[in-house]
């Protein structure tokens, strides 16, 4: 299966604890010498160029999502039990985007601006009583969850408790492909709570998300009405729990790491409020916390010399894709200047799939580093003390401390 003996030195293993630490020291190379990866030890194969991967991040009906989301439920061979929107393929994937996307229109998301200000001012304020605190473990980890759960409707009292499933679904450990035990029942019981939840909003609707999509209505082409099943609803409500809490978490973590590192630019944010979303921008391609997507291949592809065959798991490494030198101006320099039409920034994916949540994301990015700005004009990162996360396809800190200068 391998192409040829200068592609079985290239190492790429997204399970271990070097790739955990540092994804992108793997990249390079793979872009260089193998282009279309194969892994003998865990059967499955990778695509690291701008091209290949935004082409097959569009292209559906080779690359399915029907299978699952990571490696652990591709290989299976078995289409995904629960339907969400993150594991189905058109046309029944077009069905439930339009219904979704009725909760997640521009000016809907725009009415929860205040709500996110807020929720990140208080959040912060609690974070940062001295000089010192942790930019992650003592705040970006709290206000996502606590924003999308809102949104959403959980109660007060259970919103944090998501953020624990989320974390205890999405660990791994090096060497570890399926999820864990105590992981399969964390998404039970988050799963579980939203159902019951629809349930009395079905009995008592609010102004919330779930409210909003039991209400939902779309026409189908053959002209009927459909509304999401309850089933779906709570499928879509813990993607979006997860999805909404640890991609923001990540990147508000790992904007701080980065601008330490190039302190002039945090001076061009000082200076120029403006520039903050092409910073996020900027940040999105550089270090997305979503580093990929794996998809199951409908029908052999030769790609580069290799060919993949049909029912084989394919990664999508869309961080790789984002520091492409053939897409990219100097790709592994940051510079919230760059020319973003230069090629597709893939930080939020490209297609159908394309993060749904995208806008919220932004907006919360956004909030939140105008109000670290204001908050710590001058700080040091404590390097000694960062440390990352080990998750299934998400990559970043879990610990970014920081010491406010005068």
């Amino acid at each position: 299966m391998v192409a040829d003996t200068e592609q079985e030195a290239v190492v790429f293993d997204p399970f271990s604890a070097d790739f955990y630490r540092d994804p992108h020291a793997f990249y390079p190379r793979l872009r260089a010498q193998a282009p279309v990866f194969y892994n003998a030890e865990y059967d499955f194969y990778a695509l690291s160029r701008h091209a290949d991967v935004a082409a097959g991040l569009k292209d559906f009906t080779t690359y399915s999502s029907a299978y699952g989301v990571d490696l652990g439920m591709v290989r299976t061979g078995q289409k995904a039990p629960a339907k969400m929107i993150i594991s189905i393929d058109p046309p029944e994937h077009r069905v439930m985007r339009s219904l979704v996307n009725k909760v997640f229109t521009p000016r809907a998301i725009s009415a929860w601006h205040d709500m996110v200000s807020d929720t990140v001012d208080r959040f912060l304020a609690a974070a940062s009583a001295g000089p010192s605190f942790d930019v992650v473990s003592d705040f970006s980890v709290y206000f996502p969850v606590e924003v999308i759960t809102q949104m959403l409707g959980v109660p007060e009292e259970r919103r944090q408790q998501v953020r624990l499933w989320i974390d205890e679904s999405l660990h791994r450990e090096p060497g570890q492909i399926d999820i864990s035990e105590s992981g399969k029942q964390a998404m039970a019981e988050m799963w579980l709570m939203y159902y019951q939840l629809i349930q009395e909003r079905r009995e008592a609707p609010r102004e919330d998300m779930i409210s909003a999509l039991i209400a939902a209505e779309v026409t189908r082409d053959d002209g009927a009405a459909d509304r999401l099943r309850d089933s779906e609803i709570a499928g879509f409500a813990t993607l979006l729990g997860g999805a909404g809490a640890e991609t923001v978490t990540k990147l508000v973590g790992g904007a701080i790491a980065t601008f330490a590192r190039h302190p002039e630019q945090w001076q061009q944010l000082l200076d120029d409020r403006s520039l903050i979303p092409a910073a996020v921008d900027e940040l999105l391609r550089y270090d997305a916390p979503v580093q990929y997507n794996v998809r199951r291949s409908t029908r052999e592809v030769t790609l580069h010399g290799v060919t993949i065959p049909a029912g084989a798991p394919v990664f999508l490494l869309g961080a790789s894709a984002n520091r492409d030198p053939d897409a990219w101006t100097a790709p592994d320099t940051f510079d919230i200047n760059r020319d973003r039409t230069e090629a597709q920034n893939l930080g939020f994916g490209y297609g159908i799939h394309s993060c749904l949540g995208a806008a919220l994301a932004r907006m919360e990015a956004l909030i939140a580093l105008d109000k670290l700005l204001d908050l710590m004009p001058r700080y040091d990162v404590q390097w000694e003390s960062c440390r990352r996360v080990s998750m299934q396809n998400v990559a970043g800190y879990s610990h970014v401390p920081v010491r406010i200068l005068a």
